[in-house]
């Protein structure tokens, strides 16, 4: 869910700690003696950002049939999460019995050693429960399942049709897809709106077009072995056509921060990357602006942005129930209700189908057929782009970075050496 690019100062000293340290820290793929709970016994959860559930756990807890209760703790961002779920992973301690992990670091968490202090929730019964790309996502190259897919990211994009038309271009929704055929049309299309609106960007932010297009990328930061190369023409394409455009279509601003809220409301951007958890944001932000519309289009074809899972640490001393819950959590029923509190897509199979059957409409969005339109992208998103080996999310992190500082004025050369060194340095 939403996730990736909007969690930027990655907790690298941690997560490589996780990677090398858990076996030693933690005595290895052992696991807490277990206890089953009663009706006056509590299961607990930690997620980040809005996975959509506090109604969800209120159903749970409501239901007098039910053989415990749950509370849930929420963490604001991913960011101080990560560092806090590594943290606890070596210490072997403090941790919930279910706990929230964002897509892009999943990689991690499932290399030897770091994967043996997560239980194994593998269920046969499951197999076919969600799209196979987030389900193999959250398995181990031996098979051991350690998460649960929660939701998918399909990338549509959401435009001010009102901001396209002032500025002579197309604005009704099918008329819009051409802009949005190929990244050359969509980055020609934004020289034209902003020539003729000197005052608003084209998009968001630098940081948000650079996650589009590495969506799209086979092997942006390492190779099929986990070899770490971040000097291939796949990388060097999202650099410099990022960067070539920072000048002038882009704010200028970090994705999440004030700046980046502020112009919401002022008119300060005309397109963002949408997957399904960025609608709520929008609405937040852009409560009384009237003009959002979203097309059924991606530049160059699909993309995924986003997806996390509920895991089980080996810690829990009820793993089992954990896992009742996380299943619970993750069925069709679940996962549409969250998509209705949140946006955030569901990665289970048979919600995606619902969704697309029922035809929803979103009024804020000038009725736009939202559900058909993510089912639409879904399609389109090529599985296994991009690779994300065990360093992704870290590189990711230092990626992003680069792209800001020359947002803030270095040059691009200079920022890519320093990124680089960065990089060199993690290995």
């Amino acid at each position: 869910m939403r996730h990736s690019t909007s969690r930027r100062k990655a907790a690298v000293a941690a997560a490589l700690a996780l990677a090398a340290g858990t076996t030693a820290a933690c005595g290895g793929d052992s696991e807490a003696s277990q206890a089953s709970l009663g009706k006056d016994d509590v299961l607990t959860i930690t997620t980040f950002s809005d996975f959509g559930y506090d109604a969800l756990i209120e159903k749970w807890n409501a239901d007098p049939d039910r053989a415990f209760t749950v509370k849930m703790t929420k963490i604001a961002d991913w960011d101080p999460w990560k560092q806090t779920l590594t943290q606890k992973l070596q210490a072997g301690d403090g941790l919930t019995d279910i706990v929230a992990v964002e897509g892009d670091a999943m990689p991690q968490f499932l290399s030897e050693g770091a994967s043996d202090q997560f239980a194994d929730i593998s269920d046969s019964s499951l197999d076919d429960r969600w799209v196979e790309y987030a389900y193999k996502a959250g398995q181990t190259a031996d098979g051991k399942q350690i998460g649960y897919p929660t939701d998918a990211g399909p990338e549509a994009f959401c435009y001010r049709a009102d901001l396209f038309e002032k500025a002579g271009l197309p604005s009704d929704r099918k008329d819009v897809e051409a802009i949005f055929e190929t990244w050359d049309s969509y980055f020609a299309a934004g020289e034209k709106l902003t020539k003729a609106l000197p005052e608003t960007k084209w998009y968001d932010s630098s940081g948000s077009i650079a996650q589009a297009m590495l969506n799209q990328a086979e092997f942006p930061f390492q190779t099929a072995d986990n070899t770490v190369d971040v000097d291939n023409d796949e990388l060097k394409n999202v650099w410099d056509t990022v960067t070539t455009y920072s000048a002038t279509l882009s704010p200028r601003v970090v994705q999440w921060k004030e700046d980046w809220t502020a112009n919401f409301t002022s008119d300060g951007f005309a397109t963002m990357p949408c997957p399904g958890w960025m609608f709520s944001n929008i609405k937040s932000n852009a409560p009384e602006v009237d003009g959002w519309d979203i097309v059924n289009a991606f530049p160059g074809g699909g993309g995924n942005w986003g997806g996390s899972y509920l895991a089980v640490p080996a810690m829990s001393e009820h793993q089992e129930e954990a896992k009742q819950f996380a299943s619970w959590l993750t069925d069709a029923d679940q996962e549409l209700a969250a998509f209705d509190a949140a946006g955030n897509y569901p990665a289970n199979v048979e919600a995606q189908q619902s969704l697309a059957e029922a035809n929803a409409t979103d009024p804020y969005f000038n009725d736009a057929p939202t559900a058909v339109i993510l089912a639409d992208r879904a399609e389109a998103v090529e599985p296994g782009h991009p690779y994300k080996g065990d360093m992704y999310s870290d590189i990711l992190g230092l990626f992003q970075t680069a792209i800001q500082r020359v947002d803030e004025g270095t040059s691009p050369d200079e920022s890519w050496k320093t990124f680089t060194q960065a990089v060199d340095s993690l290995s």
